[in-house]
């Protein structure tokens, strides 16, 4: 009995190794995986998603999440593709990029549209690692120091610039403003073109009102003191007792 039962389980065991491997995990509902120009793409557009979807497959170089309703991008959402080159997030509702949103694609991913959304800041540290081009028009910015930093860490795709423009969240002078054209001529952190100068130009000013103050303050010294000074009496000089004739003719006699 143990001999048929060993030969019936060698053979289920063949049987199972030569059946196809389990296929992964299916993509989400108006998604799909393409050969686009001989690269793997992965498209999601329009498909209604609310977070990123699970099932891209590990070699995609082209991921398309454009056009549905993702409101942030936790920490390390696409590490898990190393080979990823180009990652469309335009026309989401994005509010909000974890500082480690695009970890582990510093070395591959060279286009990153995140254009139409409704970003009003991003982390630097979300873009250190990257040597991409970024878009980032289309945006309520608020147009600060912050969004500054930002534009020393990425590369803008060309043309896109113009479309920086600040936000309801900004400052009321600036709203409706384009941010490159902005930073040529206000002051943000404090640096950048034209901005030393008028910090320079600041000090300066500070520094020579406080020297007037001083010269001030006591000019109205000197002057309260003479007004002291001619208001008292004058001092008369010690006067020295004098000594008669007679008692000095009796001293002498004495």
């Amino acid at each position: 009995m143990i001999l048929p039962t060993i030969h019936l389980f060698l053979l289920l065991l063949m049987m199972d190794m030569g059946s196809p491997m389990p296929s992964a995990r299916a993509p989400p509902r108006g998604c799909y995986v393409a050969e686009e120009a001989g690269e793997r793409t992965f498209r999601c557009s329009q498909a209604g998603l609310v977070a990123v979807p699970l099932g891209i497959p590990n070699d995609t170089r082209k991921l398309y999440l454009d056009a549905n309703r993702l409101a942030s991008v936790p920490a390390g959402a696409f590490q898990h593709l190393p080979a990823l080159a180009e990652l469309d997030l335009s026309h989401n509702v994005l509010v909000r990029l974890s500082d480690a949103a695009f970890q582990g694609l510093g070395n591959t991913l060279r286009y990153l549209d995140l254009s139409a959304n409704q970003l009003t800041s991003v982390p630097a540290e979300a873009f250190r690692e990257l040597q991409t081009q970024v878009n980032l028009s289309a945006n309520p910015w608020r147009c600060d120091c912050a969004l500054q930093e930002v534009l020393r860490w990425v590369r803008l795709v060309p043309e896109t610039g113009a479309g920086i423009v600040c936000g309801p969240s900004a400052r009321p002078e600036l709203v409706g403003r384009e941010f490159l054209s902005l930073i040529e001529e206000t002051e943000m952190c404090g640096t950048g073109r034209g901005g030393t100068r008028r910090g320079t130009d600041a000090a300066l000013l500070v520094t020579m009102g406080g020297w007037l103050a001083l010269v001030v303050a006591y000019l109205v010294h000197y002057v309260r003191r003479n007004q002291e000074e001619a208001r008292r009496p004058p001092k008369l000089p010690p006067t020295v007792p004098a000594h008669s004739e007679d008692s000095s003719m009796l001293s002498t006699v004495i």
